[in-house]
């Protein structure tokens, strides 16, 4: 039988004795204040990268704001992955996230481009999706007057960035464009519907529970409807073939488990080069979180170094 990981049953516990209120709890502005200063108490070490810089774009909702990690040694068209970042579609930002973007850009040699996309519920579904998307589109007819490759564009991010990188990856493709490369899904929230049995076997006591998840999902879509659109859930997409080459990364104590582990089958099923990875004693979140797993870390490495394959070897 697969045991939780001691330094995440740890972590878990420190988190319950500290008493903080639960994020459903509260209102958004005040989850999104407890959730970078949580993000920020358990992130690694921040590696050092070669540059980081911020650049405003044009979206349908204003304006978008990216901001670029470099590596310290760059090519003069490098390989390069948006980041969408993870939060439930109603927290996080740029900085909850820039550890994790600090280290992919280091050791995969890329440019990572983390995206600011709308949070609900201020900006309801399908914005971060339009944002998502108008970022790609931006960065594959831009990226050369800022030192990328078009042609070795990757998608990628946690939880509802997971989601998000799996839907613009379709929309991509059903669009005739941007040409994605390669898309990087980590414990992706696929299924709106949260049928999958790992909702019900790991829906308390790891972090990420069902009362959380739901009020996500409440914050994020419109009506119950929107939980059966592909473009909120890709798992009920029609079409799987001819996507982007995939690693889908998932955590055993995890509520989001079964629907990730889903949609690598999916993409298997549908001809696409997929690698399927499962942390099977790791909690959600769990990438975010080096400062205090060790398996944090080495799954950070793991994925940059799937990621700089991928991107190399076009």
């Amino acid at each position: 039988m697969v045991q939780l990981d001691p330094q995440a049953k740890l972590l878990i516990e420190k988190a319950e004795a500290a008493g903080h209120p639960e994020l459903y709890e509260l209102e958004p502005f005040a989850a999104r204040k407890q959730f970078l200063e949580l993000s920020k108490a358990v992130a690694v070490e921040p590696v050092a990268v070669g540059s980081i810089e911020e650049k405003k774009i044009e979206g349908a909702g204003g304006d978008i704001r990216l901001r670029f990690y470099r590596p310290t040694v760059v090519s003069k068209q490098s390989p390069a992955l948006l980041y969408f970042h993870g939060g439930g579609w109603v927290i996080g930002d740029l900085n909850s996230h820039d550890g994790i973007c600090r280290w992919l850009s280091a050791r995969s040699g890329c440019v990572i481009i983390s995206v600011d996309y709308r949070l609900a519920p201020e900006h309801k579904f399908p914005a971060a999706v339009d944002d998502c998307l108008a970022a790609t589109r931006w960065v594959a007819a831009n990226g050369d007057t800022m030192g990328i490759d078009n042609t070795r564009l990757a998608v990628g991010g946690d939880s509802a960035g997971g989601n998000l990188a799996a839907v613009v990856s379709q929309l991509a493709r059903d669009d005739s464009g941007p040409a994605i490369a390669f898309q990087m899904l980590i414990y992706p929230a696929t299924d709106m519907t949260m049928a999958e049995p790992s909702h019900q076997a790991m829906g308390s006591g790891y972090r990420l529970t069902k009362p959380l998840m739901e009020w996500f999902i409440e914050h994020y879509l419109n009506n119950e409807s929107d939980r059966h659109d592909s473009k909120a859930s890709p798992l009920f997409s029609h079409n799987f073939t001819d996507l982007p080459e995939a690693l889908v990364i998932t955590a055993g104590f995890d509520p989001l488990c079964d629907e990730g582990a889903r949609y690598a089958e999916k993409l298997v099923a549908a001809g696409v080069k997929t690698t399927y990875a499962p942390y099977h004693g790791m909690i959600h979140g769990f990438l975010s979180m080096g400062g205090w797993l060790d398996v944090s870390r080495q799954a950070l490495d793991y994925a940059s170094n799937q990621l700089a394959v991928a991107l190399r070897s076009i």
